[in-house]
Parts: structure tokens; sequence; C-alpha cells
């Protein structure tokens, strides 16, 4: 296990885990609760279903998928994690720390760990930064439960059309304005939408000439 001296820090105060934190405090903190770095090949699994969960992970580097597999194999991305996002939390606070899903890096990924239950028990010596860690840890937990029920809120709609109708008010609300530029390529929609990425395109392009809506690539409008 390294320590926080062999760790790379560079850029890691963009991580909203550590908002508010002084870079140095960072440093400090990180050696303080034993976190460490691991790296993983393009298509290695970070984690498996129903495995124990008992840290936090940073995208320090690279693209994690969050994957549910159905009872016949087939795997869905539900949530797609690039730098500075965090992974596992919600699985390492619960009273079952089994995780659900499976974690799997979709590039070359550098993960930093946090060891679960230093990250949410204040040392002996009381920091004021280790409470704002606590604080920001349940931030980002709320956070991604929201972005949780935003996609449940898409994909139970019942026609494809609907679902993109959906995705894309939420994307517009966000942004409040009459152009908006959504995160996700055609391949990360369509999977998004728990869709094939060819119907995804059709429907996509029907819309367009149908008037209801205009785009180009991740840029859009309703018209």
């Amino acid at each position: 296990m390294a320590d926080s001296k062999t760790l790379n820090l560079e850029g890691i105060g963009a991580c909203t885990l550590f908002e508010g934190i002084e870079h140095t405090n960072i440093k400090a903190m990180l050696k303080c609760i034993g976190a460490y770095e691991k790296s993983y090949k393009k298509g290695e699994f970070i984690s498996v279903e129903e495995d124990f969960v008992r840290s936090v992970g940073i995208v320090q580097s690279g693209v994690v998928d969050m994957i549910k597999e159905d009872v016949w194999g087939n795997g869905t991305v539900v949530v797609r994690m690039k730098d500075n996002e965090i992974m596992g939390e919600t699985f390492a606070c619960g009273s079952d720390s089994s995780t659900k899903v499976s974690f799997m890096a979709a590039e070359d990924t550098v993960m930093i760990f946090l060891p679960f239950e230093k990250v949410m028990h204040v040392c002996s010596n009381s920091c004021e930064f280790h409470h704002r860690l606590i604080r920001n840890m349940v931030v980002s937990m709320a956070n991604k439960n929201r972005s949780l029920m935003e996609k449940i809120e898409v994909v139970a709609k019942r026609s494809l059309r609907e679902k993109i109708m959906q995705y894309l008010s939420l994307q517009s609300e966000k942004q409040k304005g009459d152009y908006f530029e959504i995160p996700l390529g055609r391949a990360e929609l369509a999977n998004y939408l728990v869709a094939d990425r060819t119907a995804v395109s059709r429907e996509l392009a029907n819309m367009k000439a149908e008037g209801i809506i205009d785009f180009d690539k991740k840029m859009f409008k309703f018209l």
C-alpha cells in the first residue's frame, strides 16, 4: 500500500470530495487515512457484483463504467465516471457493503482508494479539513442519488422518443438556454437510455426532420 508521498495528486483538488480543502491539507489527510493508488488496463474489472466495498474510489485518470448485468449476463452501462469522479461510496456506507453492480475500466485507468471507515471517522487530531471531507462525502452521495433519480425518470418512459425527450428536457432545464450541450456521445446516450445506438440515431434524425429538435453533434435546441 502506497502512502500519499507516492500518490499522483495532480488535479485532485478538482474532485468534489476535496472542495474547500487546501492542497497541502489534502496530501496530509490522504496519508493519515491510508489512501493508496492502483492502475487498471482497459477492460479490466475494478470490482465485480457482490464484491465487498470497503474503500471509496476516485478516478485519477481514465474512465470507469458502472455496469449492471441481467440474469443472462447482458451488461448495461448505468453510469460512466471520468477524472476526479467518485465511485463505490454508496455501497461502502451501506449496512450491506456488497456491490450490486460491477465497475470496469473503459480505458487505461488510475484509481486512488480511500478506506471508508477512516474517511467517515475523524482521527484523534480532529482536523478541521477532515470534518469538511465528511460533509463533502455526504453531499456527493446526495448528488449521485439525484442523478440516479433523473435516470429513473428517463428510462421509465415507455417509448424511445419519450425517453429522449425527457433526457433532453432535463439537460435543457439545467443549462437554462435556447441551446444546450449534452455530455454524452451517441453510443453513451444509447447506453444511458438502455437502447440500441442505431435506433437512437434514427429517432433523433426523425425528430429533427419533424421539426421537434435541431442538433449538431452534442449541441441541441428545441424548436
